[in-house]
């Protein structure tokens, strides 16, 4: 091996070690702060199965709360980031080593967070085994369910090929690490060692799944979207709700993964490989994408709007009397705002495009709740003679607790993958030189772009 290169690998490895390591009071508080919120949703998870659903905000009318809305969301947080990894290692994007890893961690985890919620919405977990057992290959839930553990084992394999490089340069190069972390790099490496022909073979299997995945995410997308579509609720109902839902995951995995390089670039000082050009570059995304879902949101009230049918006049009343706020936030400044700030390009500042990111991640959640809330509650047949809670929905503290929980235990694992592995593939610079010796005047125009 070129001694040019197992000395920019050492580099490497001492430059993002102390990342790996990287412990003050601040992350110490905040891991504290995460494993709390996690107590506290175990301890709401107890209870909930103790006492069942009835502690819950779940009733006839609305059976479905805020754990499929948050179902959804995580899914199609992993279902975009799956596509947005998969497009920038297929075509080799110039920029993609300073934020794939970002993507690939997000789109895994994801993957793994998301269908606990359905766990949640399950009143006898003990049955749960039924679905594998007896499954009935006509029900769109059996097919969300084959397309979520093919995707999550495709992710995860795409992942850790990703990993392998790094793996065995922290394997060989980190004399000063623990014992443990030494034996863990050395397992997972499974004896690479960086030759042309490994290196060439995992590229070509690396490129193979990142087209596979593209393919994954949207197909398990669109099945996850005739869950809702294929029924007779209105509100649901909809032709287009298929490449809806793929347009609003890739809405909100852009929002998350411009939020995710903030912060990491804050955090770990990381101004040299998470540049402007990546914000602004991911802000571009966003914008087209928020016009994208600006329009589906727009043709789907504005159909059931115009149609003059009873049941889509009597949801629309409820959204616009009821949920009006959330109306407005989800569907006028979670898209407006975004597209104002990112059409002009003075306001593309780093700041301001994680801004709007927030905002649009804020206004898809709500988008997903008006999806799901006020549907249960305007059915074909209401409920008779009952009591308002029982028609209504209202989550209880138990259902914010495990919402919670969630979302800490997906910041806490994001956290310990990135204490094992740096979070910019040190493989991909490595990659980027060598390519840089071989064609240098059109990396170097790539770079200044």
């Amino acid at each position: 091996m070129d001694v040019d290169i197992v000395s920019r690998k050492r580099e490497l490895v001492k430059e993002f070690s102390p990342m790996l390591g990287k412990s003050t009071p601040f992350s110490k508080i905040s891991i504290g702060l995460l494993v709390l919120i996690i107590l506290i949703g175990l301890v709401a998870f107890v209870l909930q199965v103790l006492k069942g659903h009835e502690i819950t905000g779940m009733r006839d009318n609305v059976v479905w709360g805020i754990y499929i809305i948050n179902f959804i969301f995580f899914v199609c947080l992993s279902y975009s980031g799956a596509f947005i990894s998969g497009i920038l290692h297929f075509f080799k994007t110039p920029w993609k080593n300073s934020v794939s890893r970002i993507v690939e961690i997000i789109t895994v985890l994801s993957l793994i967070i998301g269908p606990i919620f359905i766990l949640l919405c399950i009143g006898r977990l003990d049955r749960l085994h039924y679905l594998f057992i007896y499954p009935r290959i006509q029900s769109p839930i059996t097919w969300d369910i084959i397309a979520i553990i093919t995707d999550l084992i495709g992710c995860f394999i795409y992942l850790y090929l990703t990993f392998i490089p790094d793996l065995a340069m922290l394997r060989d190069n980190s004399e000063g690490a623990s014992n443990w972390r030494r034996k863990l790099y050395k397992f997972l490496a499974i004896g690479y060692q960086d030759t042309l022909t490994q290196r060439e073979t995992l590229h070509k299997i690396t490129r193979t799944m990142s087209a596979m995945i593209i393919v994954l995410a949207i197909v398990a997308y669109t099945v996850l979207a005739w869950i809702f579509s294929l029924t007779l609720q209105p509100g649901w109902n909809s032709t287009i709700f298929a490449p809806y839902f793929i347009i609003a995951g890739l809405y909100s995995g852009v929002g998350v993964i411009i939020i995710s390089m903030y912060i990491i670039r804050k955090y770990f000082k990381l101004d040299h490989y998470i540049r402007k050009i990546h914000f602004i570059g991911a802000g571009i995304v966003l914008l087209v994408i928020s016009l994208l879902f600006g329009y589906f949101t727009f043709s789907e009230y504005f159909s059931r709007w115009f149609s003059h049918k009873v049941q889509d006049i009597n949801l629309l009343n409820t959204l616009f009397n009821k949920y009006f706020w959330e109306f407005i936030f989800a569907n006028y400044i979670g898209v407006l705002v975004p597209i104002a700030i990112l059409f002009f390009k003075k306001f593309r500042t780093i700041k301001s495009i994680t801004f709007a990111a927030v905002i649009a991640v804020l206004g898809l959640w709500l988008n997903r709740y008006l999806i799901v809330v006020p549907t249960l509650e305007t059915p074909y047949i209401p409920i008779q003679d009952t009591r308002p809670e029982f028609i209504h929905y209202s989550a209880t503290w138990i259902e914010w607790a495990l919402s919670f929980a969630g979302i800490a235990a997906f910041i806490l694992f994001f956290i310990l993958i990135m204490r094992l592995v740096p979070i910019i593939p040190m493989s991909g610079i490595i990659d980027y030189e060598r390519e840089q010796k071989k064609h240098p005047k059109a990396l170097t125009q790539n770079r200044k772009k």
